[in-house]
């Protein structure tokens, strides 16, 4: 399965019963933006509160660290993600922030059917799919999710990075936006750049 999907593929799965539409947005008012406008049949989940587990010192893991397997296992099961759903998720960066950290996760836990929409909220408004501000209800069974032990995907640590950062056989590579990477914006950290 491709990781991205295309507007006019989402509409032909839209009735698909194994369908569920995630919207990962962040951001200040993502949780409010969500209730006021959304993809209809789409569930809401917090990059701060669900997708990851951050401590009170952020040096302690950093701004988002993954929650623990079990956990992901549990919230997955609590939004009625079955290992045989079709999980098709967005976020308001055109699928480039939350989207692929949560398509990430999934597929670090074995999910097979996940794919980022390809440019995110605004694609889905100029696709005119269907909107709704009524926020759905679970009514499936909460079946546990049966994750594994531990993340399935490659993962490396700060300590890892710093370690290779003068070594020219590794490349590290910087996925913020051209102003942030180059200190023009900076809405979240104390010194931008």
């Amino acid at each position: 399965m491709k990781p991205i999907i295309e507007t006019k593929e989402l509409i032909h799965l839209y009735t698909s019963d194994q369908l569920i539409i995630v919207d990962v947005s962040n951001g200040k008012n993502a949780k409010e933006n969500y209730s006021t406008k959304h993809i209809e049949k789409t569930i809401f989940l917090d990059l701060n509160t669900q997708l990851s587990d951050i401590k009170e010192d952020l040096a302690e893991g950093g701004r988002h660290p993954l929650p623990s397997v079990e956990n992901f296992g549990k919230l997955l099961s609590q939004n009625g993600i079955k290992p045989e759903s079709h999980v098709v998720i967005y976020d308001n960066n055109y699928g480039a922030n939350a989207a692929a950290r949560f398509w990430w996760m999934l597929k670090a836990v074995g999910h097979q059917k996940v794919q980022v929409l390809n440019g995110g909220f605004k694609a889905a408004i100029d696709a005119k799919l269907p909107m709704s501000f009524e926020i759905p209800v679970n009514n499936s069974d909460t079946v546990a999710y049966n994750t594994p032990k531990a993340w399935q995907l490659p993962m490396i640590s700060i300590q890892d990075v710093e370690s290779k950062l003068n070594d020219t056989n590794h490349l590290l590579v910087d996925v913020r936006e051209t102003k942030r990477y180059n200190g023009v914006e900076e809405p979240i950290d104390l010194i931008a750049g």
